[in-house]
């Protein structure tokens, strides 16, 4: 098997269903992601305008549902850990 085939055969039946992604950790789980400033009125259309260029962060639900925005993981981490949910970091 070569590793296209086999990419695309774990694409086609992933491992587990969006349905039991948004359940992982039974709501106490969040990731942080990195995004850009000029993406962050896809998460939050109510924001202010940003600067284009600046790195932020953006804590989010395990469902993926943002959760809040700020400029340094540290914050994101420890907002997280404020609202007693998990938080991982996703590359």
């Amino acid at each position: 098997m070569t590793n296209d085939k086999q990419t695309n055969e774990i694409s086609a039946n992933p491992a587990i269903t969006q349905e039991a992604l948004a359940h992982l950790g039974d709501g106490r789980l969040a990731y942080v992601k990195a995004i850009r400033s000029e993406d962050v009125k896809t998460l939050f259309p109510q924001a202010p305008q940003i600067a284009p260029g600046i790195k932020l962060f953006v804590l989010h639900a395990a469902d993926g549902t943002p959760i809040m925005l700020t400029d340094t993981r540290e914050a994101a981490v420890a907002n997280a850990w404020s609202h007693e949910l998990e938080p991982v970091s996703v590359h």
